[in-house]
Order: structure tokens, then C-alpha cells, then sequence
């Protein structure tokens, strides 16, 4: 993790020559080393003492960082023990990756149970944001995603059947089946917008009626410019922080 941490924040100080951020730049850095798997949930940080000495800062730059952290829900402290990563996924917004994708990078096992897996006609609203004319074919994908046995994201997605064949060549990722295909997708456009668990998805994701969500909206793209994929998900607000690492534009 410190090695991980440690070229993390040197990345940043070359972005970045000012010293007055530094706290910014380990609070980013710190970011990104949860993003990449470097820091797993439950998994303790070192002590301020040892992050300041390693990083040659000030403790109180550290402390700072930490408590921004803190509070954004982040990382948790625990009197007498130390500071933690919280017991959440961090879903990164800056890099293209699946539901399977994230959990395994953080050394959690994913799970799915299909509620709809078929083939059908396009609906007008499948044929806009896929860019099919009207009487193609779509694989809808409606999932329960898990980790381990609790439940974290309801999603459903269109492919369009040119692309995905028979949708029983999804087992688990659909980003896997993609990429067996030579059709794995390049960048993707996401809205994400806060909503409120109705009594059906709440069933599912094992919440209370009411309870906060995330609801994402993706089409991500081929290479050569095709609509791969429609996908609406539903997050369990107490279980994901999505984060994106954000730059300033250099002035001309």
C-alpha cells in the first residue's frame, strides 16, 4: 500500500509543481490508490507519524487529507485503532470498468442471479440510444449483481444482437463476453442522478422501502464509433462511493 501510495502522490507533485496543495494531493493520491486496488475496504492506513515521514510532510498536512476523507465517508477512525478504508466500493468514474471488474480488483467475489435474460424486438427507446433502425433484435439483460451473498446493484442492459448473439453467453460479465467477441467497448457516456428505493427494488437489494440509490445510465461505444451497450443500474447508496479525479484546464 505505501509503495502504491508513495508513486501515487509523486505522479501528482510532477503534475503539479505548487507546494501549497499538498493535502489535496495526498487526498488525491489516496483516491487513486483506492481506485486502482491499492487499498482494499476494512484495510487500516499507516499512522501519521509513518505517512508524513514517507511522504516527507507536515503531520498536520496528513491530518488534514485524512479528515477530509473522513468525512465524505471515505475512510472511518476508530478510537484507540487507527484509520480505516471504509467497508464500501469505490467506483471510479475515470476508467471504463464492469460491475465483475471492480469487485475482483479489490479481491471480493461477484455474483449474479438473471431475472431476464432474452432476445427480443427493439423498443423506440432501445433503437435512439443504440442506434438501430426500428425491427432490429436486442439481448436484454435484467441482473441482481452481489458480493458474496448481498445484494448491490440491479441492472438492466441492451446489446443489440448483431453484436451479442445469444445472451446465454453472458455467465457473469457481460464485459467479458464482449471482449471473448473482439467487441469489448472503448469509452462509454454516464448520468448518474440520487433516487429513491421503490417497493420493488428494494425487495431485491434487501433495503427498506425509500431507502437512497444511485441510478446510473450508460451507452458505451466501440472503437469504431458503434453503441455496444445500454445499461440503467440501480446502487445501494450505503454501499458505493463513486469517485472521479478531476484537472483544471491548463490556461492557453
Amino acid at each position: 500500500m505505501a509503495s502504491d501510495l508513495l508513486s501515487q502522490f509523486r505522479r501528482l507533485d510532477r503534475q503539479d509543481g505548487s507546494r501549497a496543495l499538498n493535502y489535496m494531493r495526498l487526498r488525491q493520491a489516496l483516491l487513486a490508490t483506492l481506485e486502482s486496488g491499492g487499498l482494499q475496504p476494512g484495510q487500516a492506513l499507516p499512522g501519521e507519524r509513518e505517512l508524513a515521514k514517507q511522504l516527507v510532510l507536515s503531520r498536520v498536512t496528513v491530518r488534514k487529507a485524512i479528515a477530509g476523507l473522513v468525512d465524505d465517508g471515505i475512510l472511518t477512525q476508530r478510537q484507540g485503532a487507527g484509520t480505516f478504508v471504509a467497508e464500501r466500493i469505490i467506483k471510479s468514474f475515470s476508467r471504463l470498468t464492469g460491475f465483475t471488474d471492480d469487485l475482483r480488483a479489490r479481491g471480493i467475489k461477484p455474483r449474479v442471479r438473471f431475472l431476464e435474460r432474452n432476445v427480443g424486438q427493439v423498443s423506440p427507446a432501445e433503437a435512439l440510444a443504440l442506434h438501430l433502425s426500428p425491427g432490429a433484435r436486442v439481448v436484454r439483460l435484467r441482473r441482481l449483481r452481489f458480493a458474496g451473498a448481498t445484494p448491490l446493484a440491479l441492472e438492466d442492459t441492451s446489446v443489440p444482437q448483431a453484436v451479442l448473439r445469444d445472451p446465454k453467453l453472458v455467465k457473469q460479465s457481460l464485459y467479458d463476453a464482449l471482449e471473448k467477441l473482439g467487441c469489448r467497448p472503448v469509452r462509454a457516456l454516464q448520468r448518474l442522478r440520487a433516487v429513491a428505493l421503490d417497493p420493488a427494488q428494494a425487495q431485491l437489494l434487501q433495503m427498506p422501502v425509500g431507502s437512497p440509490a444511485l441510478a446510473i445510465e450508460r451507452r458505451a461505444f466501440l472503437a469504431d464509433g458503434r453503441v455496444v451497450e445500454l445499461t440503467s443500474s440501480i446502487y445501494r447508496g450505503d454501499a458505493y462511493d463513486f469517485v472521479a479525479e478531476l484537472h483544471a484546464e491548463t490556461p492557453p
